[in-house]
Order: structure tokens, then sequence, then C-alpha cells
């Protein structure tokens, strides 16, 4: 079964952050069937026989990393499944793209704090949350001034928790890819 992994706060290569040689050899050393890094800002595909499996795989995947290159950043784990799931929902159907800086989704851990009733909107109006399921939350993010919003430091503040956020299209192509 094919798991995938979003990192928070990790791009290969980067100070505390590991090469991506050392990022798939830390799974493959937890006992991953496989694993293979996806673009490089974190996020990665392996197999594990279950979920139980897959968690006791990154726990030990996170350990190692911490030691080689002191990466300390919480991991969000999904299902390869949940992540077709997902896309099949099309969140941002009703989205004109044109009308903003990116479509995200945004990786929530068990831990945190609920969401309010949504739509949620920055007060900066830069960021607004559409759509949720139990672990996601799906945001649009537009520029103001010259900086687009940040889904991830709204949502984390909101939430009092951490978050890992990737543009939509990163997850739409790693389930054409691994699906």
């Amino acid at each position: 079964m094919k798991h995938a992994v979003f990192f928070r706060n990790l791009n290969l290569g980067r100070p505390n952050c590991p090469t991506r040689a050392q990022f798939e050899a830390a799974f493959l050393a937890a006992g991953a069937g496989s694993a293979s890094s996806f673009l490089t800002n974190g996020t990665l595909v392996f197999e594990a026989r279950n979920k139980t499996e897959a968690r006791k795989v990154l726990a030990q995947a996170c350990e190692a990393l911490a030691a080689e290159c002191g990466l300390r950043e919480p991991a969000f784990l999904r299902s390869v499944d949940r992540l077709a799931e997902l896309v099949a929902l099309d969140p941002f159907a009703a989205v004109d793209r044109g009308s903003v800086y990116e479509v995200c989704v945004s990786f929530l851990g068990a831990r945190r704090g609920a969401l309010p009733a949504l739509p949620l909107v920055s007060k900066r109006l830069d960021v607004e949350v559409l759509h949720a399921t139990e672990g996601e939350a799906f945001s649009i993010s537009r520029v103001v001034g010259n900086t687009p919003g940040s889904p991830n430091a709204f949502l984390e503040k909101l939430l009092g928790a951490p978050a890992s956020t990737r543009a939509w299209n990163t997850v739409v192509r790693l389930v054409e890819k691994h699906c």
C-alpha cells in the first residue's frame, strides 16, 4: 500500500534538511518497501503493508533524519488512496484559478483546535479557507501588496498547531503518478 508523507518546512538540501538520497534512505532503512521523494518540498511516497506499519516507518525515519541532519519538523501521513479520494472531491471546481495566486491543501494533525465555520478569511483577505475534511483544509491564496497569503501560517495561528501546505497541483500530480 502506498502512503505519502508531507513534512512541514522541509526543503531538500537546506540546513537541517536531508538531501534527496538521505530522505529516501531514511524511509528504506526504517522498513519501507520503496521510497520516492516527490519534488523538493518534503513530500515522499513510500510503501508499507498497512497504516500501522506506515506510522512505524514514518516514526523511525523521523528519528533517523533528526539524528543525521537535525530535522525536527512534523510530518503528516496520508494513504495515496486517501489522496485520490480528495482529488475526486474536486474542492476547487468553483474557483476561477485566474483570480487567485494559488489553490492549496493544508494537512492538519489530530491534536489541534477545531476549525470555525467556513469559509474563513484572513484579516488581510489574502487567504480564504473554502472547505475542510477531518484532516485537510482547502484554501485559496491571493496576493495583497507584494506578497501572497500563507494558508499554512494562517491555519497554524488559528488552530494553535502545526500544519503542512502544498499547492493543490502537487497532490493532483502525485496521485496521477502513484495511483
